[in-house]
């Protein structure tokens, strides 16, 4: 292994342009291309997107590069079932929810490996950033739906009374996991940590049509096999202090097989040691305030909001200082 390739490394993200986005992204530092952006692709290594490296050693890189030159030592042993895909197991985004998204759903990973060639399934979740008074998402079925009804109401034009609405607001964090019914509605600015993947099935979209006219494709049959009809009315997720100590605040936001995403308040002067002992990357962001990050032997790096870094496995130990009281993002991999 050579020390100059194991650094925090930082991107230049990958936007996308889909008819529901805006130009909220450019309120938290983002310079866009003319038209409607929907998507930065902050930590991205993907076939339809991959974010390159602006620092050190790998500047000008893609990050699907770095992941074949450093293996495990960029992403640790406790993704090594992604290893045998050759997939970077995380995608980071972020979202500007201008206009509702489609009702939607993603797969888990057997039927997106069965339907879907080598690509994953699709596990998420989101961090309210910004929204609007009257924001709300979509999430779950109202209790009666069953795959039968939901066909006929689709069909009908009568999705509305089958679909879970829920006001969310900043600070909010919600769990979508793979199956889960879902939508982001309008007047939403929203940090998501997801699988690596980005295979969605649309089920409604609000009979909305591009420049010529045309509606986006939906994918009702693939929707109604995988859509978790269980899943009735659920409510957001709710963060679990785990630790408190020395200015540093720590609460645990989501946790399942694919990724654990933190929200670490620190106040002014706190410092957070840490240490990426090979079994997993760590990506931290600042969504409040500003902090840095420093390692052995590697150049520190300056976060503020709302910006990403990615510690690789090997790195050994970080520090996060802050100056001011900041809240921060922290995404690794659980064994």
């Amino acid at each position: 292994m050579n020390k100059a390739t194991i650094y925090p490394l930082t991107f230049s993200p990958v936007f996308k342009q889909y008819i529901w986005g805006g130009r909220g992204l450019e309120t938290v530092g983002r310079k866009l291309p003319p038209g409607n952006v929907a998507e930065s692709w902050e930590i991205a290594a993907h076939e339809d997107g991959t974010a390159v490296v602006d620092n050190g050693y790998f500047a000008g890189q893609p990050l699907t590069a770095v992941h074949q030159e450093l293996g495990l030592d960029l992403i640790g042993h406790n993704n090594a079932w992604a290893q045998e895909r050759h997939k970077f197991p995380l995608l980071i985004k972020l979202l500007d929810a201008n206009r509702p998204l489609s009702v939607q759903v993603h797969p888990d990973d057997d039927y997106a490996l069965a339907h879907e060639g080598n690509e994953l399934g699709k596990t998420e979740m989101w961090v309210v950033l910004r929204a609007d008074p009257d924001a709300a998402i979509i999430l779950g079925v109202k209790p009666g739906a069953t795959p039968d009804k939901f066909r006929h109401a689709i069909l009908d034009g009568d999705l509305e009374a089958y679909l879970h609405r829920t006001p969310v607001q900043a600070g909010d964090v919600v769990c979508v996991p793979a199956g889960s019914l879902h939508a982001i509605l309008g007047g939403l600015l929203i940090a998501e940590i997801q699988q690596n993947s980005n295979t969605t099935y649309r089920v409604y979209d609000w009979n909305r049509v591009d420049a010529e006219g045309k509606g986006r494709p939906l994918h009702i049959d693939s929707a109604l096999e995988v859509i978790n009809f269980d899943q009735v009315e659920p409510g957001l997720c709710q963060p679990e202090r785990i630790a408190d100590e020395d200015g540093v605040r720590r609460y645990r936001l989501c946790h399942n097989r694919y990724f654990v995403v933190e929200r670490v308040e620190m106040t002014a002067g706190a410092v957070f040691n840490g240490r990426c002992d090979g079994s997993t990357l760590e990506i931290w962001g600042v969504i409040e305030g500003a902090a840095t990050v420093t390692a052995p032997a590697a150049n520190e790096v300056r976060l503020t909001a709302v910006n990403f870094t990615l510690l690789p496995a090997a790195l050994g130990a970080f520090t996060i200082t802050v100056a001011e009281p900041t809240t921060l993002l922290r995404t690794y991999v659980a064994g």
